[in-house]
């Protein structure tokens, strides 16, 4: 903020010019001087001027006529006017100063007492309007900062959460949303259910058409499990490996084995060739479900365990089923 201020001077008279920057050499300003209204107009393209002073007797273009034109313009409406001049005090003549912009009038001769104190006020008003407006673009600045180091911490978090090879929830999100789901169904006494997918024989997929194309598989059955599920709360995420898992809040094992039938039937649907499954030569998923209305003494972990179970006798009873835990308790498995 210690730029030098420029103050233009606008008179026809170059020795009225003189007396009146050898009065305003105390501001410390840099004056700029204008012996015509074109020429004064000209300069206000090259320079932020803090305050003009301005003749109002001109050859061609009077002071009126150039502080109408300043007022016209958007570069230069704002700037202040200061009308110096020797005619008439009238009420007449001092208002139409005013009426085309100016804020204040000087007469002449100049009382360089009264120059400086007018000159001053404006200085200190430019001052402070430079001052608001370099915070204001400093708060843009910290704003525009801000919104991009959200923008950033919502990029990382979502990579915290996202698997990179897939697109969908990671395990980490998903030991997120089932402690939520959890608790929530512990507090209302409602039904959650899991389901549990694993690919067949995707080791084999993989060494005979190659990690390229098992990838592009993973990344086809990730996404095709979740348009599977048709709820908004409903939630899948891939477990680890070829393993994905799904959570369906208020949801009973009817319901649950309609979702993972539906999953398994969709997968069959891709038609990805699998010549060296042992089940089908497509790419096909085996799948366990469980549900459990949950209580203080039941933990997450024991739940995940049944349902791999379910998941596991699945794949034993031939893969491409879908396993069912009825009874956590008993630990007695349906295979449909």
């Amino acid at each position: 903020m210690n730029e030098q201020v420029d103050i233009l001077i606008v008179d026809d008279k170059p020795e009225n010019l003189l007396v009146l920057e050898g009065v305003l050499e105390i501001t410390g300003c840099n004056i700029i001087k204008a012996i015509s209204g074109n020429e004064a107009l000209g300069l206000m393209l090259e320079y932020d001027f803090a305050l003009v002073l301005l003749d109002v007797q001109m050859p061609e273009m009077d002071g009126f006529e150039t502080a109408r034109l300043m007022k016209g313009s958007e570069r230069t409406k704002g700037i202040p006017i200061i009308f110096v001049t020797a005619i008439s005090k009238e009420r007449l003549c001092i208002f139409k100063g005013y009426e085309v912009g100016a804020v204040d009038y000087l007469f002449k001769p100049i009382e360089p007492v009264v120059l400086i104190s007018k000159v001053k006020v404006f200085l200190e008003l430019y001052k402070q309007k430079r001052l608001l407006k370099a915070q204001a673009e400093l708060l843009e600045l910290k704003v525009k900062e801000l919104m991009e180091l959200r923008e950033a911490n919502y990029y990382l978090e979502n990579l915290s959460t996202i698997d990179g090879l897939t697109g969908i929830s990671n395990r980490r999100s998903f030991d997120q949303f089932i402690e939520k789901s959890w608790k929530h169904s512990v507090r209302e006494q409602q039904p959650l259910s899991l389901v549990m997918a694993d690919i067949d024989f995707f080791k084999a997929f993989n060494d005979n058409y190659g990690h390229l194309k098992g990838d592009d598989c993973l990344r086809l059955v990730a996404n095709t499990l979740v348009y599977s599920l048709k709820r908004p709360v409903d939630f899948v995420a891939r477990y680890g490996g070829e393993e994905f898992i799904a959570v369906l809040s208020n949801t009973d094992h009817e319901g649950a084995l309609l979702v993972a039938e539906r999953m398994r039937e969709s997968i069959e649907q891709l038609a990805i060739i699998h010549e060296h499954s042992q089940v089908s030569k497509y790419v096909t998923i085996s799948l366990g479900v469980g549900e459990i209305i949950p209580n203080q003494s039941d933990t997450i972990m024991e739940f995940i365990n049944k349902v791999d179970n379910a998941l596991y006798l699945a794949k034993q009873r031939g893969r491409n089923k879908v396993g069912y835990l009825e009874n956590l308790s008993e630990s007695r498995i349906l295979v449909m």
